[in-house]
């Protein structure tokens, strides 16, 4: 019986005891927050304020998209007073905090908003130029931001404007997810066009995008020559029609025309130019024998030409050959045009020089004032006979069994 009594006392002194250290718990663990507000305007101090029944600061840990950081508390009055630094008040978004104490959890968060005033308008277009034809377009990007570089709310109203020619649009869009965007298409016309942006009565400063033409469409070339003989001095001209797009937009200036010239020996001559106001234009030297050119011409991988011919005249049917100085100099000429006239300087001559039937040498020199000499010195040629081979202006003359001493 004594024992019964016994264990009865020991179960009310446990019982007590855990009540006492619940109602110690709950008073130690006293920590309110009493800050209301979860709205705040960039910039404005923020201050959030706990009830306390202790002399305990523990840190408030806050965080945001910039990055986080720990706050000290200010005890005044069993109130705990948390100043938000500037770096976080200071930027829009959502920020979430937490009090670090063991015994208490408190958490929450609180929104800052931008200011409803435009600083600045921050202002993308791109790609600057664009190609006519209402099919190709260019992105204006606005965002426009407070003084502290917030971008405004969601929904704010910016008018987009731009003018192209006689004709000026403005079109109202939205800012969302911090930007507002509109894509500007192209007209069937070429030409400069200015794009701006305003939100709120602040202005964007002016963009200017090029309307250029479209790839050419196909074209035609004409060519112009002081004469048709094969003089190998004479330039001839190559012209295009004026290049335009399928909009009969003329193609910027610059556009590289390839001129391209097959002769009767099917090689493959090329000339190169770049358009003028629609008109590109190429020069090549006249042959220096007779021969005929079929010229067509490129946009390279964009159109072409049709493909014209013209016919040169062999200008030299012969020319004279004389060997002197013990047959160690030679000279050719005179070599004269199509009105007995010499020559212009700079017509190439070969001499191809064979010893027992191998080719031994080829000496090319051009001529002056109607002659070419060629000199076969005695130390590089030796005694003996050989066979010469003489070209120019598609004509050649063979001498046979010549021989040096």
């Amino acid at each position: 019986m004594q024992l019964k009594h016994t264990y009865l006392a020991l179960l009310s002194l446990i019982f007590l005891s855990s009540f006492a250290v619940v109602q110690q718990s709950d008073t130690v663990n006293t920590i309110v927050l009493i800050t209301t507000q979860t709205n705040y305007q960039a910039g404005n101090p923020i201050v959030l304020k706990f009830t306390t029944s202790t002399a305990k600061k523990p840190l408030l840990y806050c965080s945001n998209s910039y990055g986080s950081t720990l706050v000290s508390a200010i005890l005044k009055n069993n109130t705990l007073h948390y100043n938000i630094p500037e770096n976080i008040t200071r930027k829009r978004g959502i920020n979430t905090w937490k009090l670090l104490d063991k015994n208490t959890r408190l958490s929450g968060t609180f929104t800052i908003h931008p200011n409803t005033e435009v600083a600045s308008m921050e202002t993308y277009i791109g790609p600057p130029s664009i190609e006519a034809g209402g099919t190709d377009y260019t992105m204006l990007v606005v965002i426009p931001t407070d003084s502290l570089d917030n971008p405004l709310a969601e929904n704010t109203l910016i008018n987009a404007k731009h003018q192209f020619l006689a004709s000026e649009e403005n079109d109202v869009i939205f800012t969302k997810y911090l930007m507002s965007y509109k894509n500007i298409n192209s007209k069937r016309e070429s030409g400069r066009m200015l794009v701006s942006s305003e939100c709120l009565g602040i202005n964007s400063k002016e963009f200017t995008i090029n309307v250029t033409a479209a790839i050419p469409t196909d074209f035609k070339i004409s060519a112009v020559r002081p004469h048709d003989y094969a003089d190998g001095n004479q330039v001839t001209t190559f012209s295009t029609s004026v290049l335009k797009d399928k909009q009969n937009n003329v193609v910027s200036d610059g556009t590289f025309v390839t001129f391209f010239i097959t002769n009767d020996k099917g090689n493959i001559l090329k000339t190169t130019g770049t358009t003028i106001e629609g008109v590109a234009q190429a020069k090549m030297i006249h042959p220096d024998y007779g021969d005929r050119w079929n010229i067509k011409a490129y946009v390279d991988g964009m159109s072409d030409s049709n493909t014209i011919s013209l016919k040169y005249k062999q200008v030299i049917e012969d020319f004279e050959v004389a060997f002197t100085n013990k047959n160690r100099t030679i000279t050719v000429g005179p070599l004269q045009s199509f009105m007995k006239q010499m020559i212009p300087d700079g017509l190439q001559v070969s001499l191809q020089i064979y010893k027992d039937g191998s080719l031994l040498d080829t000496i090319i020199k051009t001529s002056f004032n109607g002659y070419v000499n060629f000199n076969l010195k005695p130390a590089i040629y030796a005694t003996g006979h050989y066979n010469f081979r003489i070209k120019t202006a598609g004509k050649s003359k063979e001498f046979n069994t010549i021989k040096l001493w």
